[in-house]
């Protein structure tokens, strides 16, 4: 299956293409870091429940995620975001999802 490249944030332009470390937009020469991506303008949920390391709590499936910002994994959470009740956590990516709106 072949992974979906964001739109420009710059002219919204769908022929995005990697090269490297970055996302570059052929149609107005915009260039941004892939690990600078930022999702926090969509709506995003949690797709299983996940037990929180020291914590009695767990995040329940369906429970909004904000400010998603990827980051270089580490110990397998390769996203930071925020999450009411919780505050700032970081999660694998495999366990959010994006809400269509």
């Amino acid at each position: 299956m072949e992974a979906t490249l964001p739109n420009c944030p710059k002219c919204d332009s769908e022929y995005t293409y990697e090269d490297g470390q970055f996302y570059i937009c052929p149609m107005c020469n915009h260039e941004w870091s892939i690990n600078d991506e930022d999702a926090s303008n969509e709506e995003n949920t949690v797709i299983k429940d996940v037990n929180g390391k020291g914590s009695s709590n767990s995040i329940k499936q369906g429970t909004k995620v904000k400010g998603i910002k990827l980051v270089d994994p580490e110990d397998g959470h390769d996203i930071d975001c925020k999450i009411p009740g919780f505050g700032q956590i970081g999660l694998k990516s495999s366990v959010v999802k994006k809400v269509n709106k």
